[in-house]
């Protein structure tokens, strides 16, 4: 299997609430209300809108997010992208359009952040 390679997607029109756990990458387009954990890259598209608690290696992000996220290698949001909440990454790229409403950290050791702990960037 490929490294950037998708091993499940959450199509567009549907909703989804709980709890999900993968390895590799998984996209979603459709809406996600709960918590997601993994050591791979979750990828939420366009269309996509996700609510909950994130924690991943990698987010990609261009539909719109609503909670805590953690990523511990990277976040990347593109000019499509809208994140209200808590980001936690030691790395973000952010392109030209793109919107936080939140708290952003950035650390060396993401999985670490405690809040109380935090120098952050309020909106």
């Amino acid at each position: 299997m490929a490294k950037d390679e998708i091993n499940a997607f959450l199509g567009a029109g549907t909703s989804y609430q709980g709890k999900l756990n993968f390895q590799g990458s998984v996209r979603i387009d459709g809406a996600f209300q709960g918590e997601v954990t993994s050591e791979g890259t979750l990828v939420v598209g366009q269309e996509a809108d996700v609510e909950g608690t994130i924690d991943v290696g990698q987010l990609v992000l261009s539909g719109r997010m609503n909670g805590e996220v953690r990523a511990r290698e990277r976040v990347v949001l593109h000019r499509t992208a809208n994140l209200h909440g808590t980001l936690i990454t030691p790395v973000l790229v952010m392109e030209e359009g793109a919107v936080i409403d939140g708290r952003i950290t950035m650390t060396s050791d993401s999985a670490e952040a405690l809040p109380s702990e935090q120098t952050s960037i309020e909106s």
